[in-house]
Order: structure tokens, then C-alpha cells, then sequence
């Protein structure tokens, strides 16, 4: 059929710290796929994490990473995570601060952004262990700008206070 869009790769991050942490990444992860244009390839282990930046006192987040092929543009791509966000309540009243559900691309195929709504890769993404460890975990030899994602997330400040939740796998 002509005028179809080629399949990109992307990697996304989703995490939740407020309500029913693992059935709102489950769910999630169901809604992000729920639509023709964007096919599930991989998922990783769900993990807990310490909460990193934001507030003090926040409850513990359960993360985890997918990787999807979509015909979506990145931009329709961030439109949908978002959409995807709001049906699980998610409000941004505090930078950083405890959600219901956060969803972030972290890549978008090869594709290099500086536009300030979507910077790709995250800018932030190579010194998170919230997001580098479970997708090491689903793929032991990804790399993230030309670096092992393993060895990033080694190396990630926020390594530590990781743990592995078994009870939530999406």
C-alpha cells in the first residue's frame, strides 16, 4: 500500500509513584500499544527506584522501559504518551514531583533533536539508572549515543538505590 510511513524504533520510559503503581504501568504499557500505528517489541523487568530530583519525601517509584516500532511521527509519538499520561490522571503541578504516571521517549530511532519540547535522546537519560538499568535489562547490548547502556547505568549516581520488583511485572 503506498503512502505508508516506514516503522521507527523507540524506547520509552514509564514510571509511577502515586496509586496503584503496577497495574498503572501495565495498563499503561496496554494503552501505549492500543493503537494501530504503534506495534509492543520488548519489555522490560519492572524495578523500584528512590525518587530522583523534585521534592523530598516522595513515595518510591516503580519504573520499567518498552521498546515499540510506530509509524507515528515523534512529535504525534510524545502526543499520544501524553494523551496516554492524562487517562492515568497524570497533573504537572511540580516539576519533578510524585505522578501517576510518567512517560518519556528516550529514543526515537537515530533521530537527533535540540527542539526544546522534544529533546532526542532524553537529555537526561545517559545518567539515569531509572531508565538505563531496565533497559539493559530487556537488551544487554543496547547503547545510548555510541556508550553501552549497561556500563551508563553502572555508572549512574542514582544505581544504588535500585531494587528489582517481581510482585509488578507489567
Amino acid at each position: 500500500m503506498s503512502g505508508e510511513r516506514s516503522l521507527t524504533r523507540a524506547i520509552l520510559a514509564l514510571g509511577s509513584n502515586l496509586g496503584e503503581r503496577a497495574g498503572t504501568l501495565q495498563d499503561a504499557v496496554a494503552d501505549l500499544v492500543d493503537r494501530p500505528e504503534v506495534r509492543l517489541d520488548n519489555v522490560s523487568p519492572v524495578i523500584t527506584t528512590k525518587a530522583v530530583g523534585g521534592p523530598a519525601g516522595q513515595p518510591d517509584f516503580l519504573n520499567m522501559v518498552i521498546a515499540v516500532y510506530t509509524s507515528l511521527t515523534a512529535m504525534e509519538l510524545l502526543a499520544h504518551c501524553q494523551g496516554v499520561e492524562l487517562a492515568h490522571h497524570r497533573t504537572r503541578e511540580v516539576r519533578w514531583g510524585a505522578r501517576t504516571l510518567d512517560v518519556d521517549i528516550i529514543t526515537y530511532g537515530e533521530m537527533r533533536s535540540t527542539d526544546p519540547v522534544l529533546t532526542l535522546p532524553h537529555p537526561r537519560a545517559a545518567e539515569r539508572a531509572f531508565v538505563l538499568y531496565p533497559w539493559s535489562l530487556m537488551e544487554p547490548h543496547a547503547t545510548l549515543q555510541g556508550q553501552p547502556v549497561a556500563e551508563l547505568a553502572a555508572a549512574a549516581a542514582d544505581m544504588p538505590g535500585i531494587s528489582h520488583a517481581p510482585e509488578a511485572q507489567a
